[in-house]
């Protein structure tokens, strides 16, 4: 997972809606967005590699994601999958919390967790060890630290905002749209993360295209004032082509 965009409790028909995206490389072998049959209270997209996902929800009315932190400097093969933790987030009576992850994180390369109930959810930084609560209003989280201005962050939070505040009717295609964004930032304005200035400035879009690795899939959540969940996932080929769309609705919890 790439970027998320959160609004939480700003829109009057839905006090959570999620914008996601997930990066990765268009060889890695992924499952589209299912009940696991293996776990059937779990909703997610699956990394056929190493098991685990990037993003769901489970039936016990649970949210979790994961974004990798770049940083500068060599990282370790060693380290575990940052996908388990969100499976292990969305089990029943799961163990994940602040403890566990300041005990257990260096197990995994640096990550963002945005994990907990649907009406109560943190988000953790592995590298600084804390976790923040999501406050009302609209978050970014992407491979920095929560709600970092880094220029993709500001603009999908930015329209996420104005879509929100200026619609009385929450239009899925108008939030897909946000996640399709390919314009990439000026030099001036890339962050500086330790890879190559090819590579941040390809990096610098909401939606990633190029021949190897990019923008794999996007979701969409919505949960209204009912409880009731709607999420809605589209994945796309290395052309940035959309190959498929999957759509689950969720009773209230």
């Amino acid at each position: 997972m790439c970027i998320l965009f959160l609004a939480v409790n700003q829109h009057s028909d839905y006090p959570l809606i999620v914008c996601a995206n997930r990066d990765e490389f268009h060889n890695r072998p992924t499952r589209d967005a299912q009940f696991w049959q293996e776990s059937p209270y779990l909703l997610a997209g699956k990394d056929l590699q190493a098991g685990g996902s990037w993003l769901g929800v489970n039936t016990y009315g649970s949210f979790a994601a994961i974004t990798n932190i770049r940083i500068n400097k060599q990282i370790s093969s060693n380290k575990k999958s940052r996908g388990e933790l969100v499976t292990m987030a969305l089990q029943p009576n799961s163990i994940i919390d602040f403890e566990w992850l300041k005990k257990h994180s260096d197990e995994y390369s640096p990550f963002n967790l945005t994990y907990g109930s649907l009406g109560k959810l943190s988000c953790y930084n592995s590298l600084q060890k804390t976790q923040t609560p999501i406050s009302d209003g609209f978050h970014a989280i992407s491979n920095g630290a929560l709600d970092d201005v880094w220029p993709k962050m500001a603009k999908g939070e930015l329209q996420l905002e104005k879509l929100v505040s200026s619609n009385d009717a929450v239009q899925r295609e108008e939030l897909f749209s946000i996640l399709k964004d390919q314009t990439q930032a000026d030099d001036t304005e890339l962050p500086d993360t330790g890879i190559p200035m090819e590579w941040e400035k390809k990096l610098s879009s909401i939606f990633i295209k190029s021949p190897n690795y990019g923008t794999r899939s996007s979701c969409i959540l919505l949960q209204n004032v009912n409880g009731e969940i709607e999420f809605v996932e589209r994945t796309y080929d290395e052309k940035g082509t959309q190959n498929s769309e999957s759509e689950f609705g969720l009773d209230k919890f």
